[in-house]
């Protein structure tokens, strides 16, 4: 199997859940390699020791394929795309696929307050979770965008069928799920869609199943 996805963890690491979605929901065969550390308790120091051993970069997840290296999870998604072009990653039509990159990389570059307060942690459930002011702006833009993309596109998914722009959203819903945002129908409706996708449902039940802990992310 010449396609092989470094990741840390499936409960913490929201980055490597993107690219893993859309290989399992797409159907591509690939080997996952699991970076594990004997320690319960892992530290960046430690992580990063081996993940330089796949990329400079130092951070998950990575892609390789053969002798081909690729880091970032937006890359690893393109890069993805351009090899299986009969599998829809992407929206066919240019206009829908278009905005489907443009909300990709909003999610990517974007809501660094939302990320800052709420870690990934897609086992634990809080109650009264309080935030600022600044990641409740975050919460709004991001209900904004999917409402308006599933406006556009009649739903039930952002672009009507999953593409990968769910799968970079999947991670959003998750931390919406674990500090208890409230959601607009629309959005919890859209929510409720891409939770019972097989590849999710196969994502959450071995992320409840992980027995690393990373402190920093317990809240």
């Amino acid at each position: 199997m010449s396609l092989k996805l470094l990741i840390t963890n499936k409960n913490y690491s929201s980055w490597s859940v993107r690219a893993m979605l859309v290989l399992d929901h797409f159907g591509i065969p690939y080997e996952l390699v699991l970076g594990r550390v004997k320690s319960v308790e892992v530290t960046n120091e430690i992580a990063t020791e081996w993940i330089t051993d796949w990329s400079g970069a130092g951070r998950v997840p990575v892609l390789r394929d053969g002798d081909l290296t690729v880091w970032e999870s937006i890359a690893i998604i393109e890069y993805l795309a351009d090899k299986f072009p009969a599998r829809p990653i992407w929206p066919a039509d240019p206009r829908a696929r278009s905005l489907a990159r443009a909300a990709s990389a909003e999610m990517h570059a974007g809501f660094s307050n939302l990320r800052g307060e709420m870690p990934m942690n897609a086992r634990r459930r809080y109650k009264d979770f309080s935030y600022s002011a600044e990641t409740a702006a975050d919460i709004a833009r991001i209900q904004h965008l999917w409402g308006d993309c599933l406006a556009r596109s009649g739903g039930p998914f952002l672009f009507g069928a999953f593409c990968a722009a769910d799968a970079m959203f999947a991670p959003v819903i998750s931390r919406f799920r674990t500090y208890g945002v409230a959601m607009t129908p629309v959005s919890a409706a859209y929510a409720d869609a891409v939770w019972e996708l097989p590849a999710v449902k196969g994502w959450l039940t071995d992320a409840a199943a992980e027995q690393t802990i990373i402190a920093k992310y317990e809240l």
